[in-house]
């Protein structure tokens, strides 16, 4: 069967605007990502397949579904920008390696943030703690883990929950820095198992880094023996994330 030029050309026609439309939704719209480690255990899981909203902090080259490689302008690199709220969980393009990490927005410029025994303060304000229980559960490594969840509370209200192995590991001391203009200080709700910012290797976020805010977990992979006596965290299907 033979083609002709016309036929050709809308064939091509109808590739391109498809293409378009798929550049357009993931630049602008949403996009899904997958959570590859335990740091925001327990809000998200390993293996949880993420919504993520592209649009509420404007739009970065790092939002864009191809990173043009040259900043799109305005003082923090973005276009329409929106500073986060405190406790926003959010996508991002990590400062020294530029893979996609996710982490949960605890400091916006200009804040003052400090870790004493394992307790958050906000602008000299200890961040409120209710403890929920304490469980054991299995790691992806396969080790066992003894944590306590609590309820945490940010200044503002938002209120999400954490883990804690204790209050006096690596990173629960902090004297306090402030957060500068044009960056954000971002935290795993996994507070012992975390690479975040309280770590040089990632430190404070820019803004134009931004690629977005988690919503909701479309659908859970990750997969769970039932073991005495150890949690086992349930799968989900288009469940709201806080």
């Amino acid at each position: 069967m033979s083609v002709n030029k016309s036929q050709v050309r809308d064939i091509a026609g109808t590739v391109a605007i498809t293409a378009l439309v798929v550049f357009v939704m993931k630049s602008f719209a949403f996009a899904s990502n997958y959570i590859p480690s335990e740091s925001m255990v327990p809000t998200l899981e390993v293996g949880d397949r993420l919504f993520v909203a592209r649009w509420p902090y404007g739009v970065s080259r790092y939002s864009l579904a191809v990173n043009p490689g040259f900043s799109l302008g305005g003082g923090d690199g973005r276009l329409l920008s929106h500073v986060p709220a405190r406790g926003d969980i959010v996508t991002f393009a990590h400062p020294a390696n530029g893979e996609t990490y996710v982490k949960r927005v605890i400091g916006l410029p200009g804040d003052r943030v400090a870790l004493s025994h394992g307790r958050l303060f906000i602008n000299g304000e200890i961040a409120a703690r209710r403890m929920i229980s304490t469980y054991d559960y299995r790691t992806p490594a396969g080790n066992v883990a003894r944590v306590t969840r609590y309820a945490e509370t940010l200044p503002g209200g938002a209120e999400h929950a954490i883990i804690e192995r204790g209050d006096d590991y690596l990173a629960d001391n902090m004297n306090e820095i402030t957060v500068p203009q044009g960056k954000l200080f971002l935290m795993g709700d996994n507070r012992d198992n975390s690479a975040d910012s309280r770590f040089a290797e990632m430190g404070f976020v820019p803004l134009e880094n931004l690629e977005g805010r988690v919503d909701a977990v479309l659908w859970s992979l990750h997969s769970c023996d039932e073991e005495p006596d150890l949690a086992c965290a349930r799968k989900r299907f288009l469940a709201k994330v806080e």
